[in-house]
């Protein structure tokens, strides 16, 4: 779906709302996230904090139930800082193989089931977790690149 965007498509977006480039952008930003999170369980040993109410139903609604809801803020060092789409599109790509070697290396230190990291809305998650997160997490904005396009061709 990325690949047929031209930099109009990337950069167009209605109001108050993030256009293609910063969806793309923001998820790029997780990855990298994810990456450093997991880098440093990798030099040391697994952070979780204790998973309040909130976060294990939220994490249900996600994880298990697949449902990604609409609306929630993006902490802040996920959101998109401006970074050229054209080089978020060439290294997206990248990341995501990067992102799937460091959760591979923890899976065979930790096991898939283990929890080892925090996510900061859902708490403590394994890695089979976090790969459904990431998983959920780009349908859910592919979903709103795909809106974007629809309203754009209006």
């Amino acid at each position: 779906m990325t690949t047929s965007l031209n930099a109009e498509d990337l950069t167009w977006h209605p109001p108050g709302k993030w256009s293609a480039g910063e969806i793309l952008e923001h998820l790029y930003l997780t990855y990298t996230g994810t990456i450093k999170g997991f880098s440093r369980v990798l030099e040391s040993e697994p952070v979780r904090k204790q998973q309040s109410l909130k976060m294990t139903a939220r994490a249900f609604i996600v994880l298990k139930l697949r449902y990604f809801p609409n609306g929630v803020e993006a902490p802040a060092f996920s959101r998109p800082k401006g970074a050229s789409s054209t080089n978020i599109l060439a290294d997206i790509g990248p990341k995501i193989a990067e992102m799937d070697t460091v959760l591979a290396t923890c899976e065979a230190k930790f096991g898939a089931r283990a929890k080892v990291l925090d996510h900061p809305f859902l708490g403590p998650f394994s890695v089979a977790q976090w790969r459904e997160f990431h998983l959920r997490h780009g349908l859910h904005h592919l979903k709103q690149i795909h809106r974007l396009r629809k309203l754009k061709a209006q």
